[in-house]
């Protein structure tokens, strides 16, 4: 029997960093998301799953550079408006960490991907919902994806870094 927990979009956030000038890194996240999980049981055992953020809702603090993002330089969200992940298999690593091996769509390319996650366990909420929590993190590089917008400083700087770094606080409610 397979048990279907979906994302607490309340409790959840899906985010990134990038080095920019190669001194800083900046942040941002997606507002808009959805996320789902099927396991083998009530607990998290063989988790399997799917994601998908809208590239428009893409938040740095910066409204320009939000601008930038979902232009065709980057996102191009006109025509590709979702950023996608869906899982191929789940390797147990330690009692609460998973490699989590699947296929990510950027830009209309879908690549393989492996994001780590440590599972934080499930409980019952004040209101009677089964809750459980991931944190997961991985790394992709955006030129892979034909995110390949770059410019230069005058000192010789690449202004965007190629790695980004993949962040989410996940919790999700058992159907």
């Amino acid at each position: 029997m397979t048990t279907k927990w979906n994302i607490d979009n309340m409790h959840s956030e899906i985010g990134f960093k990038v080095r920019h000038m190669m001194i800083s890194n900046v942040r941002g996240s997606f507002a808009n998301f959805s996320a789902a999980v099927e396991t083998a049981d009530e607990e998290f055992t063989s988790p399997s799953f799917s994601f998908s953020a809208n590239v428009d809702s893409i938040q740095t603090g910066v409204s320009d550079r939000d601008g930038h993002l979902i232009s065709a330089d980057f996102f191009d969200a006109a025509n590709y408006p979702t950023l996608d992940f869906a899982t191929n298999s789940v390797e147990k690593i330690a009692e609460d960490k998973f490699a989590i091996h699947g296929n990510m769509t950027i830009k209309g390319k879908t690549l393989p991907v492996v994001l780590n996650a440590e599972y934080a366990g499930i409980v019952q909420d004040p209101y009677g919902q089964t809750k459980a929590g991931l944190t997961v993190e991985g790394k992709i590089k955006r030129s892979e994806f034909g995110l390949t917008w770059s410019a230069v400083t005058e000192a010789g700087k690449v202004v965007v870094g190629d790695e980004i770094h993949l962040t989410a606080e996940l919790q999700f409610i058992k159907s």
